[in-house]
């Protein structure tokens, strides 16, 4: 089986779905891997270390390849370079980008969606959705550090003692235990807030206090927290309302994959809170968790810094790229033993993953 790696052409996506020691492990097992000329240099990459790693460089990848790895979606231009039958691996979006995925199925292109692996203990090493939230949430307690205008920990100079900073981490997914391990490291004070009571011990467990404030949800089957009814959303503002201004760092990570962020922090929590606050909202690719949060933006509410950055993976691309690959290459190797495709559609990963094609091919 023959792989292309072509170079990400979305806006300000640093990364590449492969690196060359994963390289390496593939062309190992079996696998030819085409990579695209420059298609790592914005993460680090140079074209001579995918070539030591066994990588043939080209131009032109989608024509040489029986599979195309990226991160972002295709472009409508890309998916125009896609062959019937070809096999397609990325961040595809198929929850919310139905144009995409139809364009993918009329096209004849195999595709699997890497936030469609089923979260099974089977699928643990092809998870990209939880090693990207691992990026994001150690990212997300930098910026905040970045943006404070106070230390993070507790310093005893001779001019006196400098009291910690207090973080608020709200979501206790992947992204959010991370940013509370990173604030946490960083020195602060940290507690962490989810409506899931089974993740109290987690938050616990990194040296952080659970905020409990008496609101109770659901886990789904794929570990997220299930939607609050409008009750229970307008309780829950109500209180993270009184307890912000206690707060000197709010950093948000709720999601529901394929629906819009539920939105946490009303605006007017956000105005009573002190100014050079700092709120991260690492939901804003989706609307963000605060009301006043503009995605792609940095906006100033009262004194109030509101940080809206999306993709921020793409800010640290060579251990994003690292983390992607290793999943990328997880899949390819279950998909393909011994580098040939099998296609096996009674398997829950392969028919899980699979977004285009799968009715047919099954």
């Amino acid at each position: 089986m023959r792989i292309g790696v072509p170079k990400e052409t979305a806006p300000d996506e640093r990364r590449v779905a492969l690196v060359p020691d994963v390289v390496s492990r593939l062309t190992g097992a079996g696998f030819d891997v085409l990579v695209e000329n420059s298609a790592g240099e914005a993460a680090s990459f140079p074209d001579a270390a995918f070539a030591d790693a066994g990588a043939g460089l080209v131009d032109g990848v989608f024509a040489q390849a029986e599979a195309i790895v990226k991160v972002q979606k295709p472009t409508a231009d890309e998916a125009g370079r896609l062959r019937r039958g070809d096999v397609l691996i990325g961040f595809l979006q198929p929850l919310t980008d139905r144009d995409g995925i139809d364009r993918l199925a009329t096209a004849g292109v195999v595709a699997f969606a890497m936030e469609s692996i089923p979260r099974i203990t089977r699928a643990q090493p092809m998870d990209a959705l939880s090693s990207q939230a691992t990026v994001q949430g150690y990212k997300g307690a930098l910026l905040a550090a970045d943006r404070l205008p106070k230390f993070f920990p507790m310093l005893t100079t001779a001019a006196g003692t400098v009291p910690p900073a207090k973080v608020l981490v709200l979501g206790a997914g992947v992204a959010g235990l991370q940013a509370i391990a990173t604030a946490r490291r960083l020195g602060a004070v940290v507690s962490g807030f989810d409506v899931r009571p089974v993740v109290k011990e987690q938050v616990e467990s990194l040296g952080a206090t659970f905020l409990d404030l008496g609101i109770r949800g659901e886990e789904t089957a794929g570990g997220y927290a299930a939607e609050l009814t409008p009750e229970q959303q307008a309780e829950q503002q109500a209180a993270l309302e009184q307890r912000l201004p206690d707060y000197d760092v709010v950093i948000t990570t709720a999601a529901i994959p394929g629906r819009p962020a539920p939105k946490l922090i009303p605006a007017a929590a956000v105005r009573a809170m002190r100014p050079g606050s700092v709120i991260v909202d690492l939901a804003a690719e989706t609307g963000g968790n605060c009301e006043l949060t503009k995605p792609g933006e940095e906006v100033d509410e009262g004194g109030v810094s509101i940080i809206g950055f999306t993709n921020l993976p793409s800010t640290m691309p060579t251990h994003a790229s690292q983390l992607y690959a290793r999943n990328v290459a997880a899949l390819l190797t279950h998909l393909a033993p011994q580098g040939e495709l099998k296609l096996d559609f009674s398997d829950e990963i392969t028919a899980g993953a699979c977004v285009t094609r799968k009715e047919e091919t099954a």
